[in-house]
């Protein structure tokens, strides 16, 4: 089995949605549609049925096209379980002007790592990660070596931590928990920037000095 990826960068802050499904398979699975609702759904509809949407954390450039990505699609929407209020207020916890607005939702599952998720032929780990956001997960898909990561780690860099809820050691040990359970090959799909792999950022991510082997 392998995975069949498409990235879109969207929005203002250039953010990762992420288009994915099993090879060969027409069940699509979108993480963290933040925005250009349209653009994401006339690629799904190239690649099939849309099953589910996956959300990292709820910070907006995530979450901006959810509602009419969900509306679109009748895809349930999971959610980190302690992050559901900002989903279902976007606009209150935008912390600048000139974004939005954008439509609320309220999530129709909710998420806190430790589930196993069956969905599109897929078995999906969630995992805890946050530091970014305090209910930030990452998605790994067991068997595939492949993990969309949200705003936890990025090529060259990590996510930040000076937004409401953030906090730096915090993140350190999301990214050592990510490290020590998944092998270097592991491919990273990122909220921001290129796509990588966990063996790549150990090796040079200055950020990482810390957590080298």
């Amino acid at each position: 089995m392998s995975l069949d990826v498409e990235m879109l960068t969207v929005g203002a802050i250039a953010e990762n949605c992420f288009l994915f499904r099993r090879e060969g398979s027409d069940r699509v699975l979108v993480v963290d549609p933040g925005e250009e609702a349209e653009r994401i759904l006339s690629a799904a509809a190239e690649l099939g049925t849309v099953e589910a949407i996956l959300l990292t954390h709820c910070h907006f450039d995530h979450i901006g096209a959810v509602a009419p990505v969900a509306a679109a699609t009748g895809a349930p929407v999971y959610c980190p379980k302690i992050e559901t209020p900002l989903l279902a207020d976007i606009m209150a916890f935008v912390p600048w002007e000139g974004f939005g607005p954008y439509e609320s939702y309220d999530a129709d599952e909710t998420v806190e790592g430790g589930e196993a998720l069956e969905l599109a032929g897929l078995e999906l780990d969630v995992i805890f990660t946050p530091g970014h956001s305090p209910g930030h997960v990452t998605y790994s898909i067991r068997g595939e070596e492949a993990i969309f990561s949200g705003d936890v780690l990025f090529q060259g860099s990590v996510g930040r931590v000076d937004l409401p809820g953030g906090d730096g050691p915090t993140l350190m040990q999301s990214i050592s928990t990510l490290l020590d359970s998944h092998a270097d090959e592991t491919v990273v799909y990122p909220g921001h920037m290129g796509v990588t792999t966990l063996g790549g950022e150990r090796a040079t991510n200055p950020f990482l000095a810390s957590l080298a082997r």
